[in-house]
């Protein structure tokens, strides 16, 4: 038993606080980014162990939006402060402009993945390409996530379910595990969002 929670431990708390951010998230409720800083500061570990470089540094990034996104969800924009940030549609410009951000994020991350760790003396990442497609989609949906666009979670639903295959493939299984029920989350995320921003539609 104490094997197992010296080798496991770590990631099952990264697990636990990970849904419970995602629970918070489908039901629209601040307290989500809280538990956000919590689940990255545990999955930092969990993924230098792996080798996922890539996914070790989103967790930074997570870090640095939550702290974001907590403050936009609680006072969102000067013509809703007083009520918070409310969900919106992604625009046609914001989508431009969010797609060649990412492109341009996935080749950078591409190109340290593939040449910085031999300079660093660490192992190079073992699957660079789907690490950095899955880390340069994710920031991009987590700061849409913090503006409350609700296209957020269709990014989600690709971006989890390689993530799950690529951990079960790493042996990570507990966070295969999460991410399955993270591809299951943002379906029923989105459905959620989407009866919500009907409804403000139509007061």
């Amino acid at each position: 038993m104490e094997e197992f929670i010296s080798t496991y431990g770590i990631e099952i708390l990264g697990t636990v606080s990970s849904l419970i951010y995602l629970y918070y998230s489908i039901k629209e409720k601040v307290w989500c980014w809280p538990w956000g800083i919590v689940a990255s500061v545990l999955s930092i570990y969990v993924f230098f162990i792996a080798g996922l470089y890539a996914d070790m540094a989103l967790q930074f990034y997570y870090l640095f939006i939550s702290v974001y996104g907590w403050y936009f969800w609680l006072h969102g924009t000067k013509n809703n402060k007083d009520d918070g940030a409310v969900i919106v549609r992604t625009s046609a410009k914001q989508w431009i402009a969010l797609v060649a951000i990412g492109i341009v994020i996935y080749f950078i991350l591409l190109g340290g993945l593939l040449y910085l760790p031999p300079y660093l003396q660490i192992a190079g990442s073992s699957m660079p390409f789907l690490d950095a497609f899955t880390t340069a989609a994710s920031i991009v949906a987590t700061w849409m996530l913090a503006r409350k666009m609700i296209e957020h979670w269709l990014i989600w639903i690709v971006v989890d379910a390689v993530s799950a295959a690529m951990y079960i493939y790493k042996g990570i299984y507990f966070y295969s595990f999460l991410f399955v029920v993270y591809t299951v989350g943002a379906i029923m995320g989105y459905i959620s969002w989407r009866k919500t921003l009907e409804n403000n539609l139509k007061k």
